[in-house]
């Protein structure tokens, strides 16, 4: 059913994000698909990494742990963004089409009052993608 998975992924949150990264793997071992680890950042230094590069070895790195741990086919996706916090939404949209995805797992928090205003991540994907997308809380 599924073939390429998407997960949305920030090294600077691996810990809040546990959840969904299971749920992927266990729908990709169920159905024998690839799970694409997409890390978005900036050619600015962060508090993960000096430049894009680095970050691109660490998200690497990431996802054959992932794949170790997992007995998973993983493939990881770093994507630069001028301003990651201002494009996200977009950027994961466009990587859909870009990997082919058939399925996003994105992890999501409770909602609080500020996503009443300006809206969740995985709530944009959800709400605008053409795939699946199943928000792991």
């Amino acid at each position: 059913m599924y073939s390429n998975i998407m997960v949305p992924v920030s090294l600077a949150h691996i810990d809040q994000i546990d959840k969904a990264l299971k749920v992927a793997a266990d729908l990709a071992r169920h159905y024998g698909a690839k799970v694409h680890y997409v890390g978005v950042t900036s050619a600015l230094p962060s508090e993960i990494a000096h430049n894009a590069e680095e970050y691109a070895e660490k998200l690497k790195a990431f996802a054959k742990e992932q794949a170790s741990a997992n007995n998973i086919n993983a493939e990881p996706h770093t994507l630069i963004s001028h301003d990651p916090a201002v494009e996200l939404d977009l950027v994961l949209e466009h990587a859909e089409e870009t990997i082919c995805a058939d399925l996003v797992v994105v992890a999501s928090h409770l909602p609080s009052f500020a996503d009443h205003l300006t809206g969740s991540h995985g709530g944009h994907l959800a709400s605008h993608s053409q795939i699946s997308v199943f928000v792991v809380r």
